[in-house]
């Protein structure tokens, strides 16, 4: 009886020496993933899904959040359509609207792109992603260039047309008004 306890006590501490080194690499584990984290948030403020058809304009708003503890320099954006999406025309308002830098803890909201949907574009789902590159501040010794400081994606669906949805309607009427002839003829 005594060497079966002995037994359970030995087994009862490899169990709890396992529980910990487990824990200890979840946690070192969910510790680098958090470091990865973008320095900067990218939130959009209007909304990241929007609708539209031919002849209509876009327009994309951000709040941009500095979650770190030091000064970024915005260099530039960067806007990526899915391919599908070629027919899209994009204005970049970066340069006219975001700040040339953020703070520590700091936040700025700036309207970053539109999106003109011109006449004749294929109806669909259009996926994008928004990034802002830059760097510490020029005065700090390690400064670096267009390193990517925040992400974040968007989507544009093109709805049909209202002349194509009134040129369906008006030869829907016709057929209608045919069938009816026919009817009572």
């Amino acid at each position: 009886m005594l060497k079966s306890k002995a037994i359970l006590e030995e087994n009862m501490k490899g169990l709890k020496s396992l529980l910990v080194s487990s824990l200890t690499i979840a946690g070192l584990l969910l510790a680098g993933a958090a470091a990865k984290a973008d320095p900067v948030t990218i939130t959009f403020t209007s909304v990241a899904f929007q609708s539209g058809s031919g002849g209509e304009t876009l327009t994309f708003d951000v709040n941009v959040t500095n979650n770190v503890p030091v000064e970024w320099d915005f260099n530039s954006d960067s806007l990526n359509i899915s391919s599908a999406g070629g027919g899209l025309v994009v204005n970049d308002e970066f340069n006219a609207n975001a700040p040339f830098t953020l703070g520590a803890g700091d936040s700025a909201a700036f309207e970053a792109f539109t999106i003109f949907i011109p006449n004749g574009t294929a109806s669909g789902l259009y996926e994008g992603s928004y990034e802002i590159l830059g760097g510490l501040t020029s005065s700090d010794p390690n400064f670096t260039d267009s390193a990517l400081l925040g992400s974040a994606d968007f989507d544009v669906n093109v709805t049909p047309e209202p002349s194509s949805f009134l040129l369906m309607g008006s030869g829907l009427l016709a057929l209608a008004g045919a069938a009816r002839r026919r009817i009572w003829n």
